[in-house]
């Protein structure tokens, strides 16, 4: 599988990550051991959680994630993993994360709680990417940086990232850094997929000038593209289908934001253009993710080694100018399907 460079870092990573947010909930540990077992021997190297995961971020299931990886990595050559994990953020109203009595921030004390936790139930003694999963703009970055940088001063953490940051935090912060000599972001974990281009807008020039790399997650449009919400399908257990079902406010607006009538209809025709190509839809989604140039790995998902093959498939694929020009052509005809 291809290696790409972390941000300007020294950490080069598989160009498919492994996402684990519902190990703990929708998937057992066994599953879950399955899956990432399943990756790994396929070439994956980088593994991607959170100390919120899984997710829906739910007290009974917080920090049930983190555990399930730590033990699957005792078997392993450590080195031979590059793991990363989050450090939560503020829930900005939208909800109140389930750590720290739902007193989550991004100053020295909550960051250094939250490293501790993660390093105990990841049973290890350093993470390689260590993130900020949500910013808090009113706070600033000052001290978020500081202490970043102090716990890679103390070899706790490689180097450090942010989760989805926006245009003016990601310079902002690259400002606060260069100004006071701290780490800077060497990577941006946001939202990036067909269904969900506005990354492009103004990020993907921003981490090509300045040396960031993007980490795609949901490349697959949180299952969207796979098509099994097209024609009124609402499988049961899928995430959006129990949103849309019984979800709270913010679920349901998730949920709406991506499963919509643009949405689908991208979905619909991207599906006839992987026919076109003998290929699973699930496949040239991901294969679309992770050939951008401000790319350094896509962030997979799934919920069963049968869901994983696909998404594999795309490794080392690159799609031709032909292809590429008509998923353009999708999405000019379909512009901007989650909004």
């Amino acid at each position: 599988m291809e290696k790409r460079r972390l941000g300007r870092s020294g950490i080069v990573v598989s160009e498919i990550c492994m996402g684990t947010m519902t190990f703990g909930s929708t998937l057992d540990e066994a599953a879950s051991f399955g899956i990432m077992d399943y990756a790994y021997e396929n070439g994956v190297d980088f593994f991607d959680t959170a100390e919120l995961y899984p997710v829906p971020p739910l007290a009974q299931y917080v920090n049930r994630t983190e555990e399930i990886v730590g033990k699957w990595l005792q078997d392993k050559d450590r080195d031979s993993i590059l793991l990363a994990t989050k450090v939560v953020g503020p829930g900005h109203g939208w909800f109140t994360p389930p750590v720290r009595g739902g007193k989550s921030a991004l100053d020295r004390h909550h960051i250094r709680k939250a490293i501790e936790g993660s390093l105990r139930r990841l049973r290890t003694d350093y993470v390689d990417l260590y993130q900020t999963h949500w910013p808090d703009h009113d706070f600033g970055y000052e001290e978020t940086l500081q202490t970043l940088t102090e716990l890679q001063e103390e070899g706790k953490i490689r180097v450090i990232g942010s989760s989805n940051e926006t245009e003016w935090g990601t310079m902002k912060a690259n400002q606060v850094a260069k100004e006071n000599g701290f780490s800077r972001y060497e990577s941006i974990q946001n939202n990036f997929s067909i269904n969900n281009r506005r990354f492009e807008d103004a990020l993907a020039d921003i981490c090509r000038r300045e040396g960031i790399s993007l980490l795609p997650y949901s490349p697959i449009g949180g299952g969207v593209l796979s098509g099994k919400y097209n024609e009124g399908a609402r499988p049961e257990g899928a995430r959006f289908s129990e949103y849309l079902k019984a979800g709270g406010e913010r679920q349901r607006e998730m949920a709406t934001r991506f499963v919509n009538t643009k949405s689908l209809a991208t979905t619909a025709e991207l599906i006839k253009l992987a026919d076109d190509l003998s290929m699973d839809v699930v496949t040239l989604a991901v294969a679309w993710s992770k050939q951008h140039d401000f790319v350094a790995s896509t962030i997979i998902g799934a919920n069963s080694i049968e869901q994983l093959k696909p998404s594999l498939a795309a490794a080392d694929l690159k799609l031709s100018d032909e292809t590429l020009a008509k998923i353009d052509a999708i999405s000019e005809k379909y512009p901007y399907p989650m909004g």
